[in-house]
């Protein structure tokens, strides 16, 4: 391989991190509340309408700010488990929102299949029960995931062998 080959291959390879990083993980600095999502207008830092590779960039390294709570240029795992149980804790406070229906602070089983949970589960039901016959065949649970590109097929988007 060549290094003009090599270079091309690292810079691709960075942009599509950086696309994955920013796409589906980055955070905006006080924007609506730490820990939220960037949308494209705060990745849009020039306002041009289209993300260049350094917006893109400024995104990931701004999520990587964050997450390197002391400072040292580097994520530990402490770090990561810290920030993941931040996200996790804001999540779990928009679900109490949604489900807590005696506003208890804690969700029931109940609380929860009544909450959209529910509703979301019985129209994915439908739409996989081909046959409307009340229950999901194999090959009807093989289809739905076909049609979803194949996404947690396995758990989490991984395949088995990952």
């Amino acid at each position: 391989m060549t290094t003009y080959n090599a270079l091309t291959r690292a810079t691709a390879l960075a942009m599509i991190v950086s696309i994955a990083a920013v796409g589906g993980q980055a955070v905006a600095a006080g924007a609506k509340g730490e820990g939220r999502h960037m949308n494209f207008e705060q990745l849009d830092t020039n306002s041009d309408g289209k993300l260049s590779q350094e917006e893109l960039k400024a995104g990931g390294d701004q999520r990587f700010t964050q997450s390197d709570s002391n400072n040292d240029g580097k994520i530990t795992k402490d770090e990561a488990v810290a920030k993941a149980g931040e996200r996790a804790g804001q999540r779990f406070d928009k679900m109490l929102e949604k489900f807590d229906a005696d506003k208890d602070g804690a969700l029931t089983q109940d609380e929860i299949r009544a909450g959209k949970r529910e509703a979301r589960m019985e129209k994915m039901f439908k739409r996989a029960d081909t046959d409307n016959d009340g229950f999901i065949s194999e090959e009807e649970m093989k289809n739905m995931h076909e049609k979803r590109g194949g996404h947690r097929k396995h758990g989490h988007g991984h395949k088995k062998n990952d």
